[in-house]
């Protein structure tokens, strides 16, 4: 996929510190925040581990990428959550090129959980209070006249950026790196197989195809194609692990029923056409096994 690589566009400035609420740092059950001082230091070993591992991977190192990322994971706050989200989703990458699938999931979905929590912890992410807020400025602007302004002074320095399109900013960058997630989870899921992964494989696709504009030409071909094959393929595999375990169960039955002379082929399971569901009918003349 298209999405595998890392890409110098993963480096964005972190949103403000201080407009997160929830911290996962603690000592003894107390939520700690860094010094100014102390997080600014952290943020520049953790960035800077981040951009020799991108170094890394561009090369193919992908092992000794993947150790850089994981320094810069540790140097990184917890309470840091989108460049956190950011190293997850390239740490996932590198799972990827090692083909290792459990590890790339698991990557992968801690990038979507850090998303997660800094849409929950940053309140102008909050779409009911960003309405709010939106109506607010819009009645605010309503009882203002118009200022005139000269030409001179429209031209002698630009707009400075608004709160709102610093808003518009963050969250477009949250959609790229959570497509990018998606996509590699998507990816290790239906590479590691069985019936739950290829089920969450088709559940990230249909996520991923809900926001076309959000993707790249390749990865939304990528997407559909998967879209196509998946459930198939779950299917199968739901038949097959379905029968494994009843298999399973058929043998756990039979070394309890077996002491009293019965077998699990003395209960016939009879589907109800008109429920879907299942009856249990009992036959004597089932031979014990």
């Amino acid at each position: 996929m298209s999405s595998d690589a890392p890409t110098k566009d993963d480096v964005v400035k972190k949103p403000n510190a201080g407009e997160t609420k929830d911290v996962d740092d603690s000592v003894d059950g107390q939520e700690l925040r860094f010094t100014p001082e102390e997080e600014e230091a952290l943020v520049k070993e953790s960035d800077a581990a981040k951009q020799e591992a991108n170094t890394l991977f561009a090369s193919k190192q992908y092992q000794d990428a993947l150790n850089k990322y994981d320094d810069a994971i540790n140097s990184c706050p917890k309470y840091l959550y989108y460049p956190r989200a950011v190293i997850y989703s390239n740490i996932a990458a590198c799972h990827i090129q090692l083909q290792d699938w459990k590890e790339t999931i698991k990557a992968a979905s801690d990038s979507l959980k850090a998303l997660e929590k800094l849409e929950q912890s940053d309140s102008r992410l909050q779409s009911g209070k960003r309405k709010d807020d939106e109506e607010k400025t819009k009645q605010e602007d309503d009882d203002v006249e118009e200022e005139i302004v000269s030409t001179g002074a429209s031209r002698a320095a630009p707009a400075p950026v608004t709160v709102d399109e610093e808003v518009k900013t963050l969250e477009a960058n949250i959609q790229r790196i959570r497509c990018k997630a998606l996509m590699r989870r998507a990816r290790g899921r239906t590479e590691a197989g069985g019936w739950h992964n290829l089920a969450g494989a088709e559940e990230d696709c249909k996520a991923l195809a809900a926001k076309p504009e959000s993707l790249a030409p390749a990865d939304l071909r990528v997407v559909q194609k998967q879209l196509r094959e998946l459930p198939p393929r779950v299917k199968a595999a739901q038949e097959k692990e379905m029968g494994e375990m009843w298999g399973k169960l058929k043998d756990l039955g039979n070394g309890i029923l077996k002491p009293f002379g019965l077998s699990t082929n003395n209960f016939q399971m009879v589907k109800d056409e008109n429920t879907g569901g299942y009856s249990m009918n009992f036959q004597p003349g089932g031979k014990s096994q």
